[in-house]
């Protein structure tokens, strides 16, 4: 029996949560995360945040697209004119250039993003339209079922 793991797949996909959780109690799988870890909470009910960690980066390093369905993350770090005093003997501090795409399910929008303490939080909110949202249908026990006459082609 083969087992499918979809893992990457509930990683980068914002607003499908609920369809991802039935695969993932059904598989029992764990993903692991890359470079550069994130976290994808729900804050809300219609509400959700990215937290990517970017130590090291600044704004102008940084840069968000939404674009159709995707939300993309890019990390670049800009070459430094700045001579330091000394040598680096160690660099654990990742510093390299990243990429990183979550796609999205319908009508869901980025509401804004913020650097703070070294992660980059993205909000996204889903905001339904009023025509796909259900709707009470009355029902009217004594009218009668209304008929349409058909026009014939002339």
């Amino acid at each position: 029996m083969r087992t499918y793991d979809l893992a990457p797949l509930y990683r980068s996909t914002i607003g499908f949560d609920r369809l991802f959780n039935m695969f993932d109690q059904v598989a029992g799988h764990d993903g692991a995360p890359g470079y550069p870890p994130y976290n994808i909470e729900r804050t809300g009910e219609n509400a959700y945040r990215i937290s990517v960690a970017v130590a090291g980066f600044s704004e102008a390093d940084l840069s968000i697209e939404a674009k159709e369905n995707t939300l993309t993350i890019r990390g670049e770090k800009q070459a430094s004119t700045d001579e330091r005093q000394g040598e680096t003997l160690y660099q654990g501090i990742a510093a390299r250039a990243f990429e990183r795409a979550f796609q999205l399910a319908d009508y869901v929008q980025v509401q804004g993003a913020s650097l703070e303490n070294g992660l980059l939080h993205v909000d996204l909110v889903r905001e339904i339209p009023e025509a796909k949202k259900p709707r009470q249908i009355a029902i009217n026990g004594q009218s009668k079922p209304q008929v349409v006459e058909a026009k014939a082609a002339a």
